[in-house]
C-alpha cells in the first residue's frame, strides 16, 4: 500500500475531528473527576483520623488531669485513658525527654524530636511516616497541667486505609475507563446519526445530472445548520441551469449565424457552377463569397475573443488615457460613414483621465459608435457625453435617437447573438456579438455598462470607478 504526500495533506474527516475533540474533552473530564474523587476520599480519611486523634489526645489529657488531682494514679489513669480503639498508639513524655507512659517503640519515640507540636489537631497538620513496615498518621501536642509540661504523641495505623484506598483507586479508574469507552461509543453513534442529513443531501446531490438541473432541495426539510448549505446549493444549481440554458441558446445561435453565410456560399457556388459564366461574373461571385468569408472570420474571431476574455486570458495593458482624445480620433475614423448616412457626431463634456487598454477601449467605443450610427435616422446626431459622477467615477455615455427598445429587452442586450427583433435581416448588422464584447471589455477594466431607452433616445452608459491617474 502506497502512502503519498497527497494523503498526508488530506484534511481529517468531520467525524474524526469531532471524535478527537470529544475524546479529549471526556479524557480530561474523567481525569479531573477521578482526581477530585480520590482527593475527597483521602481527605475524608484524614479528617476521620484527625477526629479520632483529637479524642485520643483529649482522653490522655483528661487522664493526666485526674492524676494531677490525685484522683487516680498516673499509670492506672493512662492505661485506661484509651480503650476500644483498634490500631491506636500513644505516648506521654515530659519536657525533659523522659518517657512517662506508652510503648517504647522506636517508630513512635523518634517523632517527639522530629515533629513540632501543634496547637490544634486538624487534617491539614497531621504527620505521616513509615516505620517497621507500617504507615502511621499522627501528631504531637504539648500541654501544661499543674505546672508540669507534657508531650503527647498519638498515632493511628494507616495500613487499613491504604489498602482500602488502593482498591478504591483501581475500581475508580476502571469505572472511569469503562465510562469513557461507553461515552465515546455513544458520542460516535450520535455523530454518525447527526451526519445522516448530510449523507441524505449527498445522495440527492449525486442524482443531479445535466438533464435534472431543475431539482431543488427543500431548506425546511433539513436541520437549521444545513439550511445555508442547501440555499447555496440551490443558488449554484440555479446558476448552472441558467448557464446551461444560455449555452444551449448560444449553440443554437452559433449554428444559425454560421449556417446563413455558409448557405449563401454553397448556394452561390452551386448556381455559378450550373452553367458557364463570364470572367466578370466569376469575379463578382468571388467578391460576394469573400464578403461572406470575411463575415465568418469576424464572427469566429469575436467568439474566440469573448472565450479568452471570459477565462481571464486577455488582461488589459494599463496606460493613462484621455477618453476625449480617444473619442475625437474615432470620430475621424467614422466621419465618412456618418456623412454617408447624413448623421452628425457630437462630443460634449470632459472627464478625468483613466487607466486602461487603448486598443480594447477603442474597440468597445467603436462597437457602440457603429451601433448608434446604424440605428440613428438621417439628419440626426449621435451624442457622446463625458462626465464625472458624484462618487468620482468617470462616465461616458453614447446617445442616439431612433426607435425605442422595450424595457424587457434592455437587460439582455449584452447577451451574445441577442436580437430585439430576431426576424430582422442581419447581413448589414454584424454578427450580434458587438455589445457582448463591449460589456466584456468594460468589466475587464473594473467598470460597468448600462442601457436605457425612452423618449425616442437610446443611451449606453459606461462607468469606470477609481480609475484616475
Amino acid at each position: 500500500m502506497r502512502w503519498s504526500s497527497r494523503d498526508a495533506r488530506r484534511p481529517l474527516s468531520l467525524s474524526t475531528r469531532v471524535m478527537l475533540f470529544v475524546a479529549l474533552a471526556i479524557g480530561l473530564s474523567l481525569l479531573m473527576i477521578g482526581h477530585l474523587v480520590q482527593n475527597a476520599v483521602e481527605r475524608h480519611f484524614a479528617e476521620q483520623d484527625a477526629g479520632e486523634l483529637v479524642v485520643i489526645t483529649k482522653a490522655v489529657e483528661r487522664a493526666l488531669r485526674d492524676a494531677a488531682d490525685d484522683i487516680t494514679p498516673l499509670t492506672e489513669a493512662l492505661s485506661h485513658a484509651v480503650s476500644g480503639h483498634h490500631g491506636v498508639y500513644f505516648q506521654v513524655w515530659d519536657l525533659g525527654g523522659q518517657l512517662i507512659y506508652g510503648p517504647d517503640e522506636t517508630e513512635l519515640s523518634q517523632q517527639v524530636n522530629n515533629f513540632a507540636p501543634v496547637s490544634r489537631i486538624q487534617a491539614a497538620n497531621l504527620y505521616a511516616w513509615q516505620a517497621g513496615g507500617k504507615t502511621y498518621r499522627g501528631t504531637v501536642m504539648q500541654i501544661l497541667i499543674g505546672g508540669q509540661g507534657y508531650r503527647i504523641v498519638s498515632a493511628i495505623d494507616m495500613n487499613f486505609h491504604i489498602h482500602f484506598l488502593d482498591n478504591f483507586r483501581r475500581s475508580l479508574w476502571l469505572i472511569m475507563i469503562l465510562a469513557g469507552i461507553v461515552t465515546l461509543l455513544a458520542a460516535w453513534y450520535g455523530v454518525h446519526q447527526g451526519h445522516a442529513p448530510l449523507r441524505g443531501l449527498s445522495d440527492t446531490m449525486r442524482d443531479v445530472q445535466a438533464d435534472r438541473l431543475h431539482v431543488r432541495l427543500d431548506p425546511d426539510a433539513v436541520p437549521g445548520e444545513l439550511r445555508t448549505l442547501v440555499n447555496s446549493f440551490n443558488h449554484m444549481i440555479g446558476r448552472l441551469e441558467d448557464s446551461f440554458a444560455r449555452l444551449s441558446h448560444f449553440s443554437a445561435d452559433i449554428a444559425h449565424e454560421l449556417r446563413t453565410p455558409l448557405t449563401n456560399l454553397i448556394t452561390q457556388t452551386q448556381v455559378s457552377l450550373g452553367k458557364p459564366r463570364s470572367l466578370d461574373q466569376y469575379r463578382e461571385l468571388l467578391y460576394s463569397n469573400l464578403e461572406e468569408q470575411e463575415r465568418l472570420a469576424k464572427m469566429v474571431n469575436d467568439m474566440l475573443w469573448l472565450a479568452q476574455s471570459e477565462h481571464g486570458l486577455l488582461r488589459p495593458v494599463q496606460v493613462p488615457l484621455d477618453l476625449g482624445q480617444e473619442v475625437r480620433e474615432l470620430f475621424d475614423y467614422f466621419e465618412a460613414l456618418a456623412e454617408e448616412r447624413q448623421i452628425e457626431l457630437v462630443l460634449q463634456g470632459i472627464a478625468p483621465r483613466i487607466h486602461g487598454d487603448r486598443a480594447m477601449l477603442r474597440r468597445a467605443l467603436s462597437n457602440l459608435l457603429s451601433n448608434a450610427i446604424r440605428h440613428t435616422p438621417a439628419q440626426k446626431s449621435v451624442l457622446i457625453r463625458l462626465d464625472e459622477s458624484s462618487d468620482g467615477s468617470t462616465v461616458l455615455s453614447v446617445q442616439n435617437p431612433g426607435s425605442e427598445i422595450p424595457a424587457k429587452h434592455l437587460p439582455r442586450l449584452f447577451e451574445r447573438f441577442y436580437r430585439v427583433d430576431p426576424s430582422r435581416a442581419r447581413q448589414s448588422e454584424g454578427a450580434g456579438l458587438g455589445l457582448a464584447i463591449v460589456k466584456s471589455i468594460v468589466e475587464a477594466h473594473g467598470g460597468k455598462i448600462e442601457a436605457s431607452s425612452g423618449k425616442g433616445v437610446t443611451t449606453f452608459t459606461l462607468s469606470f470607478k477609481d480609475s484616475r491617474v
